[in-house]
């Protein structure tokens, strides 16, 4: 018999199965334990024992255990998660049209960054809210966000109006990002949880793929403003699906006496640090030098405003970023190493199209594809990532997918010059796989440490630290390179050659209005740069395997719900001794798997 996770209920509002029992013993609504306590959530809980926000887990109804009646909720989970993922490829190809209708090309990096700033700022603050007033009234407010920024792009006038609209945008894309990993991980058991994740991770691959080529042909036979307007339809459906099939229940613990209290304060200064660091690191080396006074300012601001954030948080009753997503190894762990992740990601997202552009000459087409083997293969190998992690465990899983992802990451420097396209499409091929193996286990494995009422915020610290991750490494990387580019060009056969990466790609473009051992120079040069930066890259990945190996528990606590009782809590604290928690009285009539570091044991 199937059961999944989470508090779904049929839409009359009735617990599936039997009574509603809180007493513990033996109903079939998840209340509280034999103790009379809510379930734990986390073998290193507070102070390395149980968390103190346990949590209880309803069920969902017959209706939403069967692929039939999850199809309409994953199709709305898909096409929300298709808005955020298609929105940054699509506009970058409409670019030259929307700066030749609206001008404003000195700040047209805005359209991007304001975004990014949206998105990344906002997941802890609807992590939150989505555990405190559930998933759907966040989802459905990011999509009517979402819809509204677009429209208001559609109909913008200059380029300042745009890039506030943009902002608006983000603000709807950072409730989609979060939120729709989370009922993901609500809907489906453990077992399932691949799954779905593979379906999510199809949907960024297509939209890599699929992205650049609607915006230009809606750029180059239609208007620009079609590519906001295209998001109208496609969030409309997606908004219906999830009124129409998304219900949820009260939670299966017992109401608290008084009304939850949101964090404004730490609302807030989250929002302001993420804003002024974010700035800094996207802004640093292109509107101004690295050590000028809005750099150091900035970051002294960003350093004061998180100081004064974890003052704030510490006060606070219900805090945005509670101290138990960094107290708890296994959180802890994730967040680190998928931070790190987000950093190598920007060798190959950003680099790699310059490369296959500058030092191979192909076109943006052309070059968009030899990225794109990377997208096809991630969603496979994240789709069979639990046949690995089931046998060997999460940890054990992820370290041998980014094990790998190192040594390919070290290979890129090792291509011949210039090489032939399917030399670095082979690379990302087997990048690919090799993340899809790395990240999945990891995102899986901590939903499953944590109960419903935490799900939120873990899932959305995690989605936080891999944003934060790609705006440092795209500093981080940038610098490497435009400093290997100006070390290269000292001694260039021409003169007034350029020595910014930006501005070689730029006259890369028009190669005949260079001599060709000026050309060869410049290539050489680009090839240089991309080469450290992937070697960069390969040290942000021994920096993930490092908090894997160091911080991640051998076996993830994982939390298995049974049938008819309440959650089984499978910990394993640091002396690896396993404590199985049920209740006094089980009703138990079939197997009830008790996970441990993916490991399945079954008892009666």
């Amino acid at each position: 018999m199937r059961q999944c996770p989470g508090r779904y209920v049929h839409r009359e509002g009735k617990p599936v199965g039997g009574t509603e029992a809180r007493d513990g013993t033996g109903g079939t609504e998840a209340g509280n334990d034999a103790g009379g306590t809510e379930a734990g959530s986390d073998a290193g809980g507070t102070d390395g024992g149980r968390g103190t926000h346990g949590t209880a887990e309803g069920r969902a109804p017959a209706a939403l255990t069967t692929p039939r009646g999850r199809r309409p909720v994953v199709a709305a989970l898909m096409l929300g998660m298709a808005l955020a993922a298609i929105d940054g490829t699509i506009v970058s190809t409409a670019v030259p049209q929307i700066v030749g209708d609206l001008g404003g090309f000195t700040v047209f990096s805005w359209l991007f960054s304001g975004y990014l700033l949206a998105v990344t700022v906002t997941l802890p603050v609807y992590g939150k809210l989505s555990d405190t007033f559930g998933r759907k009234p966040v989802l459905i407010a990011g999509i009517i966000l979402f819809l509204i920024g677009s429209l208001l792009c559609a109909a913008a006038w200059n380029m300042g109006a745009l890039i506030a609209f943009r902002v608006i945008q983000g603000l709807g894309g950072g409730a989609l990002q979060g939120t729709v990993q989370t009922i993901a991980a609500d809907l489906y058991p453990l077992k399932e949880r691949p799954r779905i994740q593979a379906k999510l991770s199809t949907v960024w691959a297509t939209s890599a793929v699929a992205g650049p080529v609607v915006g230009g042909l809606l750029a180059g036979y239609a208007d620009w403003r079609w590519i906001f307007l295209i998001n109208l339809p496609v969030g409309a459906i997606a908004l219906w699906l999830v009124v129409r099939h998304l219900h949820e229940n009260e939670p299966a613990r017992p109401r608290p006496k008084t009304r939850p209290r949101i964090d404004w304060a730490g609302a807030l200064a989250v929002f302001a640090t993420g804003t002024l660091l974010l700035t800094a690191l996207v802004q640093g080396g292109v509107a101004w030098p690295w050590l000028s006074a809005p750099s150091l300012g900035l970051f002294a601001a960003s350093a004061a405003l998180a100081a004064l954030t974890v003052v704030i948080e510490r006060r606070a009753a219900e805090p945005i970023i509670p101290g138990w997503v960094w107290r708890r190894r296994t959180i802890a762990s994730v967040n680190l190493a998928l931070g790190a992740m987000g950093l190598l990601m920007v060798a190959p997202t950003v680099f790699l199209p310059t490369y296959a552009q500058s030092v191979l000459g192909l076109g943006p087409i052309a070059a968009g594809f030899v990225l794109s083997a990377m997208t096809l293969s991630w969603p496979v190998s994240a789709a069979l990532s639990d046949r690995v992690y089931n046998r060997i465990g999460f940890r054990l899983t992820a370290i041998i997918g980014m094990s790998a992802a190192l040594l390919i990451l070290l290979a890129f420097p090792l291509l011949p010059y210039p090489g032939e396209p399917w030399q670095p499409a082979l690379i990302m091929l087997l990048l690919g796989a090799a993340l899809g193996l790395f990240q999945l286990p990891l995102i899986v494995g901590v939903q499953s440490t944590v109960g419903w009422a935490e799900r939120g915020t873990t899932t959305a610290s995690v989605l936080f630290c891999r944003q934060v991750g790609q705006s440092i490494g795209a500093a981080v990387f940038g610098a490497v390179a435009n400093s290997v580019l100006a070390a290269r060009l000292l001694d260039a056969p021409a003169p007034g050659l350029p020595d910014d990466l930006d501005a070689v790609a730029r006259a890369l473009e028009d190669p005949g209005a260079l001599s060709a051992a000026a050309t060869d120079h410049l290539r050489r040069a680009v090839d240089a740069a991309v080469d450290y930066v992937y070697i960069g890259a390969a040290g942000a990945a021994a920096l993930a395997l490092l908090a894997l190996v160091v911080l991640a528990p051998r076996r993830f606590p994982v939390i298995t719900e049974t049938v008819s009782t309440e959650p089984v809590v499978s910990e394993t604290v640091a002396t690896e001794t396993v404590v199985s928690e049920t209740v006094a009285t089980q009703t138990v009539t079939e197997p009830v798997a008790t996970e441990t570091d993916g490991k399945q044991d079954t008892s009666a």
